[in-house]
């Protein structure tokens, strides 16, 4: 058995290792993907100084230190193709918000605070100064400036960037392909009658939907059943075309829990066992050119492995750089820990009083426990040893995707 972070330490070791390929995606096809080459700006944003409101392009030097200042109305500039306009001494521009600021032109009043009497516009005192409402030619963003990071992932916010850049490509890391796998005689599919000792199948549904949470479209297999032979023949099938296989139940020590064995038969095993709870059996191996994730297969033990190191495992293939979301909150009530292993329990964030962020565990902490997981929205990240934690205490949690 290995401790939590030298387990996470080889996920992320292997998944270095074994970095998906690149592609290159179309914009609207890129969200969500960690991109796989950084980005320069081939121009500069904005392209031209232009007005950040609609007004009057003027020149600050005309304007009176008191009382009303009156200028020539001398054209139209709106947002669109530019007029080559010009201001002069004593002169203004209407203009529009986005529009490219006329030659001469510093400054913009817009277009409440003034008036306008035929063919002047007449500017009080403190309306206008040098550089109000103007956006300055590359104030965003210089040309040559690296805008994304290789290792990103592209959000909404990311992509429109590229989108203003003039950028219709971009190439990005190959999302894997993972196969996912239940395993068990007992389970049934729901919607199908229980016979005495049989369970409904709900770690494919979890698991899938984790997956598609991020992004990634699994594919269900039929469940392994408890035949060393059929399960080694099912896992040597998906293991040839897919960059993952996850397996949930079968890693234990049970007469049954052929897993283990299968692997080190016709793979390499990674670690099996680690100093965390729930989901002390879980197996990270090798089996054909796939990375292999046994996890165990009670249902929280799943959520549990899977956001603390499955999601760093196809994190890692994708070479994204960034870290998951995980925030500090104050316990909203006593919890007794009593085990020595790094624990990983379930609990509901809530708004402080205070403006400081709340959780409160969830005392139904069995690994069976998956009304409890249901309820809850973040998972509290208890460190290893046994330990009284109070209210206000502090502790680390890692959101629960919704």
């Amino acid at each position: 058995m290995i401790a939590f972070d030298e387990a996470l330490a080889i996920v992320a070791d292997v998944a270095a290792a074994h970095r998906l390929p690149v592609e290159a995606r179309s914009l609207s096809r890129a969200h969500g993907h960690v991109l796989a080459r950084g980005v320069a700006a081939p121009i500069a944003l904005p392209p031209f100084d232009n007005s950040a409101m609609d007004g009057f392009a003027l020149r600050s030097a005309d304007l009176a230190a008191e009382g009303d200042t009156v200028l020539r109305l001398a054209g139209e500039q709106f947002a669109g193709p530019s007029l080559a306009l010009a201001v002069h001494a004593g002169e203004c521009v209407r203009i529009t918000t986005g529009a490219p600021m006329p030659a001469g032109a510093d400054a913009i009043a817009i277009r409440e605070n003034v008036r306008v009497e035929g063919g002047h516009v007449i500017v009080p005192s403190g309306a206008s100064r040098a550089g109000l409402h103007v956006r300055r030619a590359g104030e965003d963003v210089r040309a040559g400036d690296q805008v994304l990071q290789a290792g990103w992932t592209l959000t909404p916010s990311r992509v429109a960037l590229a989108a203003a850049l003039g950028i219709d490509t971009l190439e990005v890391a190959r999302r894997p392909t993972v196969a996912v796998f239940t395993t068990g005689d007992e389970l049934v599919e729901p919607g199908i009658p229980l016979q005495p000792g049989q369970i409904y199948n709900s770690n494919r549904e979890l698991l899938m939907g984790l997956l598609r949470a991020d992004g990634i479209e699994p594919v269900a297999w039929p469940t392994l059943p408890d035949d060393r032979g059929r399960m080694a023949s099912m896992l040597r099938d998906a293991a040839s075309s897919f960059d993952v296989v996850v397996t949930c139940g079968a890693v234990s020590a049970g007469e049954k829990d052929h897993l283990p064995g299968i692997v080190r038969e016709d793979g390499h095993v990674h670690f099996w066992k680690v100093r965390m709870k729930p989901g002390m059996p879980l197996l990270f191996a090798q089996i054909g050119e796939a990375r292999m994730l046994g996890l165990p297969g009670n249902p929280v033990s799943v959520l549990a492995t899977w956001l603390t190191l499955g999601r760093a495992l196809v994190d890692g293939l994708q070479g994204r750089a960034e870290p998951r979301p995980r925030w500090q909150a104050r316990m909203a009530t006593a919890f007794a820990k009593r085990n020595a292993r790094r624990e990983f329990l379930r609990g509901r964030l809530l708004p402080g009083a205070d403006g400081i962020l709340l959780v409160e565990p969830n005392p139904a902490d069995g690994s069976h426990r998956l009304a409890a997981a249901a309820r809850a929205d973040a998972l509290l990240v208890l460190p290893e040893g046994e330990r009284n934690f109070e209210p206000g205490d502090i502790v680390e949690v890692l959101p629960i995707p919704g």
